[in-house]
């Protein structure tokens, strides 16, 4: 809902951009460029440190589920082997074992990946706050008029990503 929200939101702005756009620049020039937000979320170096910060946090947690799951697993094999020479008392309790052992691995898998989605974010906002921070520089040294991050379409030649990411990766290092 929030992001539908904020595409209606986006669509309404760049519209409004739009014809503000094309009545400066019928009075002067007017330089647009724009940034490719999923170039940045993969190119540059806060966002590749971010995914390396994220791997070594959510890793042994990672692990530990992938073990869960190989052990129930291979409970699950050997109680369907086993299940036909098993008394009626024996196969029910075993079968509620793993009913109730596989309901515990779902919910530590869903709340790793809430996790995981939670931190990703909070990372990818860090990113992304640095980057629009240098936007910001990159547009006012170059006298950009808009710089926008979002179209359905954008002729290459204003497309300053490249020089975004060059001096995002210079200030990450300091």
């Amino acid at each position: 809902m929030k992001n539908l929200l904020r595409q209606g939101w986006s669509v309404v702005i760049v519209g409004a951009m739009a014809l503000s756009i094309q009545a400066h620049a019928q009075t002067e020039d007017f330089r647009v460029g724009f940034v490719s937000t999923d170039r940045i979320f993969r190119e540059s170096n806060a966002a590749k440190a971010a995914q390396v910060k994220l791997e070594q946090e959510f890793s042994k947690r990672e692990k530990e589920l992938g073990d869960i799951g190989t052990a129930l697993k291979s409970a699950s094999d050997k109680f369907e082997r086993e299940a036909p020479t098993l008394a009626e008392s024996q196969r029910t309790t075993r079968q509620k074992q793993l009913v109730d052992q596989d309901r515990d691995f779902q919910r530590k898998r869903r709340e790793f990946q809430e996790d995981l989605n939670s931190r990703k974010n909070e990372e990818l906002q860090q990113v992304l706050e640095k980057a629009n921070r240098v936007i910001k520089q990159v547009a006012e040294s170059e006298k950009y008029d808009a710089v926008l991050q979002e179209a359905v379409y954008i002729n290459p030649k204003h497309d300053i990503t490249d020089k975004v990411l060059k001096d995002l990766n210079a200030t990450g290092a300091k």
